[in-house]
């Protein structure tokens, strides 16, 4: 069973400005008052945007890369509300959203599942989370994560595959930035909340999929935690993410930095903590440069689909140029995977580069 898995996908705010469809430019912010802002910002630093751009042109390379791999399931956490609504929530700071119009920016791509539980789906309200999630049903793209009330945020996106069943679910944690209010209850809208990484947690979310298992689903559980910069991983995340593979998740999908972080093998199961980002208008921003963030992954992983075991793991590098994906040079390359390869050290696998020089293979 092979799944194609992306970071933070934010395709609202710059990105949708520069889309056929682009919406009200007016956002919240102390930074910034005008979405537009943020293309002046890229093309000042790498050169005109051709807006209006077609709706696969943030993609890129990416097309070509997918379609070779042929994937049975696409998945990525998508960072933005789909929205018209102008209600902001109250001193968010940071407000990101893409107008209905502009959802082909994502079917372009092939997505199948789109994880919701993150600290950005909120940020036009709850008409805003409605709406997005009105978008993506209409679009034909499963939703996770979020909902229109606890169990509807809890419920996985579901994708057959042959004999066999994907469930994902996903959870975000207050360590990304999600405000506590924003948790789904039995009468209010929102995302997938967990107040801590406890085994005691862990066990309350192995219980969701123990109801819903049947043989030969597999499940992924994606995790909207950490900050945003730094390449450390604490003890609890380690553990929480082994509580949930010893309880029968088959890979865990973390997300929430800015740049890819270590992998560890546990278990024959992958641990994903950080994916980075890959689409996003932060093109020209300043700081953290040390981190090279304007490199991103995508992550295409093999499981057994009888055990669920990972049988390979797979790393293509991009870089973001004028909105868009494309290959990186070969410093860049070299940079990322020296980074990365000492970082998965630390957990036990390590990165190698193949003869053809386009992607990394995690070794294990």
């Amino acid at each position: 069973m092979r799944i194609v898995l992306a970071g933070d996908v934010m395709t609202g705010r710059g990105i949708d400005q520069v889309l056929p469809n682009p919406g009200d430019p007016q956002i919240v912010e102390s930074y910034m008052r005008s979405a537009a802002g943020y293309v002046m910002l890229a093309e000042d630093h790498s050169g005109r945007i051709p807006a209006p751009v077609s709706f696969d042109y943030v993609w890129g390379d990416t097309l070509t890369a997918m379609a070779a791999r042929q994937p049975d399931c696409r998945l990525i956490n998508l960072e933005t509300a789909v929205t018209r609504s102008d209600d902001a929530w109250p001193w968010k700071g940071i407000n990101y959203r893409m107008h209905p119009g502009n959802i082909p920016a994502l079917t372009a791509a092939g997505v199948d599942i789109c994880s919701l539980a993150n600290n950005h789906v909120l940020d036009w309200g709850y008409a805003g989370l409605v709406e997005t999630l009105d978008s993506l049903q209409g679009a034909g793209l499963s939703a996770v994560g979020a909902g229109v009330n606890k169990h509807a945020a809890e419920s996985p996106a579901i994708k057959r595959i042959g004999s066999n069943r994907l469930l994902v679910f996903a959870v975000g944690h207050p360590s990304s930035g999600i405000p506590a209010d924003w948790a789904a209850t039995d009468d209010k809208a929102g995302v997938n909340f967990i107040a801590d990484l406890s085994a005691e947690t862990a066990q309350v979310l192995a219980r969701q999929w123990h109801g819903l298992r049947q043989p030969g689903d597999l499940v992924v559980v994606s995790i909207h935690w950490g900050g945003n910069w730094g390449y450390h991983i604490k003890r609890g995340k380690r553990a929480f993410a082994r509580h949930l593979i010893d309880a029968g998740a088959d890979l865990v999908y973390g997300h929430s930095s800015h740049h890819p972080m270590g992998i560890e093998v546990y278990r024959e199961r992958a641990i994903l903590y950080g994916c980075g980002d890959l689409i996003n208008d932060y093109e020209g921003i300043r700081g953290h440069e040390a981190y090279r963030s304007y490199l991103r992954l995508l992550y295409c992983a093999d499981l057994d689909p009888d055990s669920g075991a990972l049988r390979r793991l797979e790393l293509i590098p991009f870089e973001m140029r004028r909105f868009r994906l494309q290959r990186p040079a070969d410093s860049d390359r070299d940079w990322l995977l020296g980074v990365l390869d000492r970082e998965c050290r630390r957990l036990g696998a390590a990165l190698q580069l193949p003869g053809d020089g386009e992607s990394f293979l995690l070794r294990w």
